[in-house]
């Protein structure tokens, strides 16, 4: 079963106090965007077997969106952080690549 740490409240939750929230770090695109931007938003996801981001609700608890790091095919957590950032956290992507040398998500290694 899943575990996930929620970084607002401190609480271990597992996936059935969470409300999976798809693929995290998503570039939207506005009114305007070319139709291509617009349909590769839409779209467009990772479907990786290894690192994934992702973005997780405690639905069951303080309410807050936040994003997970976790690899997809071992289910082993790397940790949790705010919704509000751009990127992962230096220490998670750190903690990454320790145990997965080599690997990449998007723009991010």
């Amino acid at each position: 079963m899943l575990i996930l740490e929620c970084p607002y409240c401190g609480l271990h939750a597992d996936e059935t106090e969470l409300a999976p929230g798809g693929e995290a770090h998503l570039k939207r695109f506005g009114p305007g965007s070319s139709d291509d931007d617009f349909e590769g938003y839409l779209f467009m996801r990772e479907n990786p077997k290894g690192v994934h981001f992702e973005r997780w609700r405690h639905a069951n608890g303080c309410g807050k969106w936040f994003h997970a790091a976790r690899d997809t095919n071992t289910l082993e957590v790397f940790g949790t952080y705010s919704a509000q950032t751009t990127e992962p956290p230096q220490d998670i992507k750190d903690k990454i690549s320790a145990r997965r040398p080599g690997w990449t998500w998007r723009e991010f290694a």
